[in-house]
């Protein structure tokens, strides 16, 4: 059960509990029991701050619990949610700003059961404390729930609640895939992303945009891992930090001309602060000697690989690979697709699928660009 006193309904409409925290002003003397009383009357003025508190308690009880016990469970609760909130208000940043706080609720991969968080959330001047503020705070917080340091797990976005765009693309469309065949040890991508391809967000850029659409997927993994709350850059916003911060002419912006791995490297780092690695391969026949390193990437960063080679971009998101027989197969993510959001046709038509070393070129040459999971929370 939840209760809450926040929400999408108006300030009007919300009950409003008044509630008076006295603080005790006066000194003790705990020989006072030996002597007469005595009553002291100090006049002074003061001050005091009214702040409208939104109370949002979730709590877990035994399925066996009756109804008429539920109000009693959460009155309990918002009786330990307010002292908590109390003592955030108490507290003060670098500015000497007092501290509004905001209740997040979240489920962590591991956990069975949701937390609940209290975080600083505006200052009493209205301006909102941003996520990058409380790093310190998340960082104790992932100490104290035995949660990984090097990836987000508690920001505010990630919260069960969060208000969050609608999801229009297909996510994970590897799930339900058949083995690939090879019988190794499969690495693959850790976590979720979107496939971007040709043709969607009512944008045609058919035969030059898979490169882009490449980016898109990778991005949406760091958005999906909490590591960004933006959304995937459009083509001409790629083209213009390409004209930015890599020297591409002016007339670049709104063209049809590829980009590559290195143009991707670029965005990623420029808009994410994202690092990756640029791996050689010089020609398609070569690919298989470079298993290792792909099935490294994925087991240490887990993040989507983006290739280019000749004319054509791809999506890595795993591999198959077995070190007694040399046997691979690469799970490919193909953003030449033009169709709709069709999941069955894009498996059944390998749009995703696993792919031998046949699939890539002889002659060509390819550049991957692996994006590197920054140590962040």
């Amino acid at each position: 059960p939840r209760a809450s006193g926040s929400g999408s309904s108006s300030m009007s409409s919300r009950t409003i509990i008044p509630v008076q925290h006295m603080k005790k002003m006066t000194g003790s003397n705990d020989d006072s029991s030996d002597n007469s009383p005595v009553l002291l009357q100090k006049t002074h003025e003061g001050s005091y701050l009214q702040l409208v508190l939104n109370l949002d308690v979730l709590v877990m009880c035994e399925g066996s619990t009756v109804v008429s016990k539920l109000g009693r469970i959460f009155a309990e609760a918002l009786d330990q949610q307010l002292t908590r909130m109390v003592g955030v208000i108490g507290q003060s940043d670098r500015s000497g700003e007092l501290q509004c706080p905001a209740v997040f609720h979240f489920q962590p991969p591991s956990f069975s059961h949701p937390i609940t968080l209290l975080y600083p959330h505006r200052r009493h001047n209205g301006s909102v404390i941003e996520d990058r503020c409380l790093e310190e705070h998340r960082r104790e917080l992932h100490q104290q729930f035995l949660l990984p340091q090097n990836r987000p797990v508690l920001r505010k976005d990630q919260s069960l609640f969060a208000k969050k765009e609608k999801e229009v693309y297909l996510t994970n469309t590897h799930i339900g895939l058949k083995s690939s065949g090879a019988v190794g040890v499969v690495s693959m991508v850790q976590g979720t992303y979107s496939y971007h391809h040709y043709m969607q967000d009512r944008f045609n850029d058919d035969g030059w945009g898979c490169a882009y659409r490449s980016l898109q997927t990778l991005w949406s993994w760091f958005r999906h891992q909490g590591y960004t709350s933006q959304r995937a850059p459009t083509h001409r916003e790629i083209q213009q930090v390409l004209v930015d911060v890599d020297g591409k002419p002016a007339k670049f912006v709104g063209s049809k001309q590829w980009i590559g791995s290195i143009e991707v490297q670029v965005v990623l780092n420029q808009l994410l602060e994202i690092d990756s690695r640029i791996l050689f391969v010089s020609s398609g026949s070569e690919m298989p000697s470079h298993s290792r390193e792909i099935a490294e990437h994925f087991k240490r960063h887990g993040s989507p690989v983006m290739i280019g080679g000749g004319v054509l971009a791809h999506t890595i998101l795993g591999i198959d690979f077995n070190e007694l027989t040399g046997d691979v197969k690469y799970l490919i993510l193909d953003p030449h697709y033009t169709g709709g959001e069709d999941l069955k046709t894009i498996q059944n038509k390998g749009w995703c699928g696993w792919k031998g070393p046949g699939f890539w070129e002889p002659r060509a040459h390819y550049n991957m660009c692996m994006p590197l999971r920054p140590a962040m929370i």
